[in-house]
C-alpha cells in the first residue's frame, strides 16, 4: 500500500486533473446509472434493475475534503444496489482548498433535502434511508446527520461510517507524523483539515458543524455504524466518537479491523478483513433499514405458470 503525498499541493492538482481525465464508467451490469444536477454537486445515481427494497442511501466519497469523486466508489455502491436491493445516490460536493467549509457540507444538505422530496418518485420510504460516507465523507456525513437534527428535518434511518475523518484535532499531534501511516498520514491530514476549514487545523474554535467530533452533545443521532482499522489515523478518533455515542444514548457499533491502514476496504475489497467489515456493514444496514435477504426473499415468492 503506497504512501501517498496529499500534504503536497501539487500532487493533489496533479491527481485531481487525473480524476477528470478518467471517464467514468458508463453502465454497470444490474444497475441503471443516473446523474442528478444540484446546485453545485451532483448525484451519481445506482438503482437495481430488479430486487428493489423500497430503501436507499446516500453515500458521501472519501479524499481528505481537496480530492475524490463519486465515481471512484462504483464498485461499493453497484455492490449496495445489487445485493441489497438500494437506491444509492452518491454525490459529487465541491472540494476544498477552492471551497471552504460550508461548500461541501452544503452540497451534502442539499442533496439529503432532494432526495427526502422525491423519494415517492424513486419509489423509496424516507424513513427507509440511510446516510454513510469514507474518510472525509465520514465526517461529512456525521456533521450532517448533525445539521439534520438541529434543522428538525426527517432524519435518517442510520448512520454507516468507513475509516471517518472526524476531528481536526488530530492534526495537533505531531508525534503521529513520524509514523507516517499508509495511504493517509498525519500531515496530509493537517493540510486537508487546514484546507477545509480555512484556518490551521487543530484552532481554539472551529464553525458549527465543521468537525463532527467538536460537537458536545451528541443525544438524538441516529442509531450509528463505524468501521476502521487498527493501524488506521483515524482509529482513537472513531473509537472515542464511538465511546461518546454510547455515553449519549445512541446506538453504536464499533468494528475494528486488526492491523488494517486507512481505506483497506477500498484498496483490497476481496480481503478477508474486507469481506468482515462489508459483512458487518450489511448486517447493521438491514436491520436498520429492515431489509430481507434478496435471495431468500425471491425463493419464496410464489411463481404463476
Amino acid at each position: 500500500m503506497p504512501r501517498l503525498p496529499f500534504h503536497r499541493p501539487l500532487f493533489v492538482r496533479i491527481s485531481n486533473l487525473l480524476l477528470k481525465l478518467l471517464p467514468a464508467q458508463k453502465s454497470i451490469a444490474g444497475i441503471a446509472l443516473e446523474r442528478q444536477a444540484l446546485s453545485h454537486g451532483s448525484l451519481r445515481i445506482y438503482r437495481p434493475l430488479e430486487g428493489s427494497s423500497g430503501a436507499g442511501l446516500l453515500w458521501i466519497h472519501g479524499g481528505g475534503m481537496i480530492t475524490g469523486r463519486a465515481a471512484q466508489d462504483d464498485r461499493l455502491c453497484s455492490a449496495w444496489a445489487r445485493q441489497l436491493g438500494l437506491s444509492v445516490f452518491s454525490i459529487d460536493y465541491r472540494l476544498a482548498p477552492r471551497h471552504p467549509f460550508p461548500a461541501a457540507l452544503d452540497d451534502c444538505y442539499e442533496a439529503w433535502q432532494w432526495l427526502l422530496n422525491t423519494a415517492d418518485r424513486h419509489g423509496l420510504e424516507p424513513t427507509r434511508i440511510a446516510i454513510a460516507g469514507q474518510s472525509a465523507g465520514g465526517g461529512l456525513a456525521a456533521s450532517l446527520v448533525q445539521k439534520i437534527r438541529d434543522e428538525g428535518i426527517a432524519q435518517p434511518a442510520a448512520l454507516a461510517l468507513f475509516s471517518p475523518m472526524l476531528d481536526d484535532r488530530t492534526a495537533l499531534r505531531t508525534e503521529l507524523d513520524a509514523l507516517d501511516h499508509r495511504i493517509w498520514n498525519n500531515k496530509s491530514n493537517r493540510a486537508g483539515w487546514s484546507a477545509y476549514l480555512g484556518i490551521p487545523a487543530g484552532a481554539a474554535e472551529v464553525p458549527r458543524y465543521a468537525v463532527a467530533a467538536r460537537r458536545k452533545n451528541l443525544a438524538g443521532l441516529p442509531p450509528t455504524w463505524i468501521g476502521v482499522g487498527g493501524i488506521d489515523l483515524f482509529r482513537a478518533e472513531a473509537q472515542e466518537y464511538a465511546r461518546r455515542l454510547t455515553a449519549a444514548g445512541v446506538h453504536c457499533r464499533l468494528h475494528l479491523a486488526p492491523m488494517a491502514p486507512h481505506a483497506f476496504e477500498t484498496i483490497a475489497p476481496d480481503s478477508g478483513i474486507a469481506r468482515a467489515l462489508y459483512g458487518d456493514n450489511e448486517h447493521f444496514l438491514r436491520a436498520a433499514l429492515g431489509l430481507q435477504d434478496i435471495a431468500t426473499k425471491r425463493a419464496t415468492t410464489p411463481t404463476t405458470s
